[in-house]
């Protein structure tokens, strides 16, 4: 837990309250299996526990650490409005792959077929990059670069997921059923922030949160990241020894 100490001493509850971390949804949509991590009701919604949120938060990326000091790959997933452009900031940062627009069908359970797919844009890219499709004709050109732009939109963000993931965090449970599904198919660990209408004993690593916030995606997402690139930077240090 060293890690954890060592980095994450300044997260307080303090933080989280001003970051809305503790907004639950409305009483109506409880999931049963939230109730462990629930400090009260309040005009209608519940209150999540901070103090149980740091300590998952604080497991978490104690993990992530662990898996990036390793060399690990990590696939940041959340395609909602409130996540979107935040996962893609912190998966570059770190230079992770990330899923923000929608989560292909079978991208982890027929990663053989996803990778051929990738392959082909990545030949696409590099032709293009040494001016070899200025041999070919106009409407060769274009029939080529409508192939690009589709497969762009469906695998930009995963261009360099030459391998399956080794851990997929995930920005609401629920509505990235899809990738989760396909994470517990195949055995990879999820860390995910779980609201109070999301069931938490379907991840490895629940850390219960608001996901319907920016500010409190972000909040969650800056220590995760923080983690994962204090890890790579030890795998990095140890590579050069």
């Amino acid at each position: 837990m060293l890690y954890v100490f060592r980095n994450m001493y300044k997260l307080k509850v303090s933080n989280l309250l001003k970051d809305g971390v503790h907004f639950g949804h409305s009483i109506s949509k409880l999931n049963p299996k939230m109730k462990p991590y629930i400090l009260m009701k309040n005009k209608g919604i519940h209150i999540i526990d901070l103090y149980k949120t740091i300590n998952k938060l604080c497991l978490s990326c104690n993990y992530l650490n662990q898996i990036a000091t390793s060399g690990k790959v990590v696939l940041f997933v959340g395609t909602k409005r409130q996540a979107k452009n935040l996962i893609a900031y912190y998966a570059q940062k770190i230079n992770m792959p990330y899923i923000n627009e929608r989560w292909l069908g079978g991208l982890l359970t027929n990663f053989s077929t996803i990778q051929k797919s990738i392959d082909k844009m990545n030949v696409i890219e590099t032709n293009q990059s040494l001016g070899l499709y200025n041999l070919i004709s106009k409407k060769e050109r274009l029939l080529i670069s409508r192939v690009h732009s589709k497969l762009k939109k469906n695998l930009g963000t995963v261009s360099q997921l030459q391998v399956l993931p080794d851990c997929i965090i995930i920005v609401d449970i629920n509505k990235e059923k899809p990738a989760v599904n396909e994470a517990l198919k195949l055995g990879i660990p999820i860390v995910g922030i779980a609201d109070t209408n999301s069931n938490p004993d379907q991840i490895n690593f629940p850390i219960p949160g608001n996901d319907d916030n920016s500010k409190s995606i972000n909040l969650i997402l800056y220590y995760i990241s923080n983690a994962l690139e204090a890890g790579i930077d030890l795998y990095l240090k140890n590579q050069t020894k």
